[in-house]
């Protein structure tokens, strides 16, 4: 229903007879009986959902997880759930295209509260063209779906066949009001358009704000993290540790086979699909002077001794948590006086930004504690203008000369996204205050292209950045990627200690 349409054509058809119909039904052994355990993320959903429903009592809730989406002709890309489908359900990795979360409210008769349920296309039978014929979701062809019963012990939701959705939503509709987060899929959210029209209910500027409100609460809903998720995120982060510590490993072959960055992708990304679902985002592969392009996934570039390499990549788990963590390394082994000088400035940066992490904090003072020591190292150097001092660069209508070689951000927030809570407020945001269990990056850096001529001549064509997944705790903050070494010293050792094995 919800999935992208392939382009079809006749020059390839498959005569399909009545006697091979009859023929490819029979002779399979049954189908396995005994019913999936209840996923380890199931009662943190719940318990989400739970919030949820407080929210918006009485009104029905629409949740798609999206469809399949063409990547050429009749190729879809692999299927990744829309991020508040797969936060409310607990389901991750490629399930389930086409799936709509939908919260039914309930009477105080039957308890109030939210019923959930998942419409979805369930495991279609051995008699049914879908079985051997369809090349998108058959069987055959891209194997066994769950069954209604599946999802519900699975889950702990109740399950309907997708079919059933477009009832299961015109159900008083006059009466109840319908929320759909209308950016998951587009021909759910026009469904719903439709069904309120029959309703008599306009899709009225309200009516959408109304849905845009929705999503941007189940945004906002992430900030905070439970315990699931950040034991997924610790396992995300583990993952993403033995990808860095392979790339580790064969640097020397990425300077021999050459397009040695796009070696360092390739190595990263096995080991991310091995550990977990993949990748959470395209890896930044970037060396010498790509460095200083800040998302350089194009990773076409040579890795050459001498070099550094800023690696910024993360694995992200069947969860779909993700981490995201960055290391600058030295190609040879060994950080050049230049390079450790500017390595070290964006360290003293980085602790300074965790330091700031406690309960009550404003998310803005990771931010102004990193980019200060940033402003004073850059002024040390005598690359401020002349008379400008280190308050005069920080100054927000008059200043942000800094910004020439730290444009970006030190932090957001992290999770199943890896900028995770994307639809918060400023005040939400920026200006909100840190609570424990939000977990959020620090990655402040410094970027010297090798064409600034304001810049040291030792440092053109030298970028650095640091970052790591860190956890708002009761009495501060916990770097989740602490085992990942960080300090100039620390990382000559640790390449020379995998080196060594």
């Amino acid at each position: 229903m919800s999935s992208e349409q392939q382009a079809k054509s006749d020059n390839r058809p498959r005569p399909t007879t009545d006697e091979f119909r009859s023929f490819v039904r029979e002779g399979w052994a049954p189908r396995r009986s005994a019913l999936p355990a209840r996923a380890p993320a199931a009662p943190y959903a719940q318990a989400r959902r739970a919030t949820v429903s407080d929210r918006f009592p009485g009104e029905r809730l629409v949740i798609p997880a999206g469809g399949l989406k063409i990547r050429s002709n009749d190729c879809d890309y692999a299927f990744r759930p829309h991020s508040a489908f797969a936060h409310l359900t607990g389901l991750g990795s490629d399930r389930e295209p086409d799936a709509v979360l939908v919260l039914h409210p309930r009477g105080e008769a039957d308890g109030g509260g939210h019923e959930a349920v998942l419409y979805f296309r369930p495991l279609a039978g051995r008699d049914t063209e879908e079985f051997f014929a369809d090349a998108r979701y058959g069987e055959f062809w891209v194997g066994a779906r769950p069954t209604l019963e599946d999802v519900e012990a699975e889950l702990g939701v109740s399950a309907r066949h997708i079919d059933e959705l477009r009832d299961a939503l015109a159900k008083d509709a006059g009466a109840v009001a319908l929320r759909v987060v209308r950016d998951a899929d587009r021909d759910i959210a026009a469904l719903v358009d439709q069904v309120r029209a029959e309703a008599g209910v306009e899709a009225t500027e309200e009516v959408v704000a109304a849905d845009e409100a929705l999503a941007a609460y189940l945004s906002v809903l992430r900030m905070a993290k439970d315990e699931y998720e950040i034991e997924q995120m610790r396992e995300a982060i583990a993952a993403t540790t033995v990808g860095f510590e392979a790339v580790i490993a064969d640097l020397a072959g990425a300077v021999e086979r050459g397009r040695g960055e796009r070696w360092v992708e390739g190595t990263f990304g096995l080991h991310a699909r091995h550990q977990g679902n993949g990748v959470g985002y395209d890896s930044i592969c970037a060396a010498g002077d790509h460095a200083n392009t800040l998302h350089w996934i194009k990773n076409t570039g040579e890795v050459r001794p001498g070099d550094l390499i800023l690696l910024d990549a993360g694995v992200e788990v069947d969860s779909l948590y993700t981490a995201d963590i960055t290391r600058t390394l030295p190609v040879d082994g060994t950080f050049t006086d230049a390079q450790r000088e500017i390595y070290d400035a964006v360290y003293a940066a980085q602790q300074a930004g965790m330091e700031a992490i406690r309960p009550g904090a404003k998310f803005s003072d990771i931010h102004a504690a990193a980019i200060r020591v940033i402003a004073e190292h850059l002024h040390a150097w005598g690359l401020l203008p002349e008379g400008v001092g280190v308050e005069d660069t920080l100054n927000e209508e008059h200043g942000q000369y800094h910004r020439r070689w730290m444009v970006h951000g030190t932090s957001h927030h992290l999770g199943i996204d890896v900028h995770d809570c994307a639809l918060a407020t400023r005040e939400q945001y920026l200006d909100a205050t840190l609570e424990v269990g939000m977990v959020v990056t620090v990655e402040p850096g410094l970027y010297f292209k090798a064409d600034d001529l304001l810049a040291p001549e030792r440092f053109r064509g030298q970028g650095v950045r640091i970052e790591d997944d860190v956890v708002v705790t009761s009495d501060g903050y916990e770097n989740l990627s602490a085992g990942m070494p960080r300090t100039s010293a620390d990382v000559e050792a640790w390449i020379a200690a995998i080196r060594a094995r």
